[in-house]
């Protein structure tokens, strides 16, 4: 990523905008087909089948290597799970699945985390605020507020829950690339961050685990997994930064 942060013109956020919804949909159908039984690689290939008719191009497969169409990460997975026909979805497993698309030259990006089946209070717990928190970094997404504003907001809720906030992994801008300046981390640092500008649009994705904020990366050299094995949660939204309210361009309908 350069340092300059770009700010997009109305025809750009238009097309955004309809890339965005182009994942949003197909997040909303994978919620609605997925089943206890189910192959993260029967996610996969639905999902990219559902894009490409609606004229989006999977963002991350082929990305630096990345395999697949979605990131889909189970249980202790945090994100960059790689879809495979031997993983099967189980009662009282949650799958977090990150999806972007390439449409007209513009990306969309947006993640969700399901619960399969019945799950436990606490990992409910988990999935709700991470989602919460996420709304949270949204209302902070305001012309004049700083990056910091956004990330202070997750870490507060998400620690004020007894949960920790991942370090390691950051949203960031998007644009006509798929990751752009800023990063946007979803724990409050020291120093002056970035001021928000009318314009950008910033993909705000909160991880949050049950255990300590420590994950690694597994051998496949992609899925980041938390240290302690504790249950983890993602949400993500492509935020617009507008003169007034900020517009969820992924928003779910």
């Amino acid at each position: 990523m350069g340092t300059a942060i770009i700010l997009k013109s109305p025809r750009e956020i238009q097309i955004m905008l309809e890339a965005n919804q182009i994942v949003a949909d197909t997040l909303v159908m994978l919620q609605k087909n997925l089943t206890i039984g189910m192959t993260t690689m029967d996610l996969d290939a639905m999902a990219e089948e559902f894009a490409r008719s609606r004229g989006g191009i999977p963002a991350f497969k082929g990305y630096r290597g990345f395999p697949g169409s979605l990131c889909v990460s189970i249980n202790e997975q945090v994100v960059h799970g790689i879809p495979s026909s031997k993983v099967i979805l189980r009662d009282g497993d949650i799958v977090s699945i990150d999806f972007g698309v390439n449409y007209k030259g513009y990306f969309g990006d947006s993640a969700i985390t399901i619960p399969v089946g019945k799950v436990g209070n606490r990992v409910e717990e988990l999935i709700r605020v991470t989602s919460q928190s996420l709304d949270k970094a949204i209302e902070q997404a305001r012309v004049g507020n700083r990056i910091n504003d956004i990330s202070r907001a997750v870490q507060q809720h998400v620690e004020k829950n007894k949960f920790n906030v991942v370090r390691q992994f950051v949203g960031h801008g998007i644009g006509s690339q798929l990751h752009e300046p800023p990063e946007i981390p979803n724990y409050s640092r020291t120093g002056r961050t970035p001021r928000l500008l009318s314009g950008m649009v910033l993909a705000i994705e909160p991880m949050v685990n049950i255990g300590g904020y420590q994950v690694k990366v597994l051998k496949d050299g992609w899925t980041v997994v938390t240290a302690d094995k504790s249950p983890s949660a993602h949400f993500e939204h492509s935020v617009l930064i507008t003169d007034d309210e900020p517009v969820v361009l992924s928003r779910r309908k």
